[in-house]
C-alpha cells in the first residue's frame, strides 16, 4: 500500500462519535487514524465553565502557536488553532499530549480533551505538513458526530 503524502486541498475530518480522524485528498482518497476528542461533560478549565464535548462545526486552521504547557500540548507545544467557519478565532485546536501512549490506550475512553482534537506526535507531524501546504487557504477541518467513510481506498502512514 502507498504511503500517505499531504497535498494541496487536503482536509481533516474528525468523527467525534468513533474518535477517528481522516486526512482526505480532493479525490476522496484518505488515511485514517485515532484521535482524542472532548469529554462529554461540563468542565471548569482556564477560567471558563463549559461543555467540553468537541463541537460539531466547520473550521479552518489559520495559525500555529507554540504553547509553554508541555504536558497539555506535548513536548513540542504545537497548537494548530481552529477558526469557526474560518472567521471566528476560538480556543479550539489540534495538538499533541505528553502522555499520548496512556491517552490512546483505551479506545472506549478517548473522550479526554477539554474540547480540542488531540493526535499522536506522528500524526501531528503529518497534519502540520498538510497545514503548511494549505496555509494560503488554511487547513479545512470538519468535526461531526458520525462520519460516513469517504471512499474505500486508504493509504498507510
Amino acid at each position: 500500500m502507498k504511503t500517505w503524502q499531504p497535498a494541496v486541498g487536503d482536509r481533516f475530518v474528525v468523527d467525534t462519535k468513533t474518535n477517528e480522524g481522516y486526512l482526505v485528498h480532493t479525490d476522496g482518497r484518505y488515511v485514517k487514524f485515532d484521535v482524542v476528542t472532548g469529554q462529554r461533560n461540563w468542565v471548569y478549565y482556564i477560567g471558563r465553565y463549559y461543555n467540553a464535548t468537541t463541537p460539531t462545526w466547520n473550521w479552518v486552521v489559520k495559525s500555529k502557536d507554540i504553547k509553554g504547557d508541555r504536558l497539555t500540548f506535548g513536548p513540542s507545544g504545537r497548537f494548530l488553532r481552529m477558526y469557526k467557519d474560518g472567521e471566528e478565532r476560538t480556543a479550539y485546536g489540534i495538538h499533541e499530549y505528553r502522555h499520548e501512549k496512556e491517552m490512546f490506550e483505551k479506545r472506549e475512553d478517548r473522550f479526554q480533551s477539554m474540547g480540542c482534537v488531540i493526535v499522536r506526535k506522528s500524526h501531528m507531524n503529518l497534519i502540520e505538513k498538510t497545514y503548511k501546504l494549505n496555509k494560503k487557504e488554511g487547513l479545512h477541518v470538519i468535526t461531526r458526530y458520525g462520519v460516513k467513510k469517504p471512499v474505500k481506498l486508504a493509504f498507510s502512514i
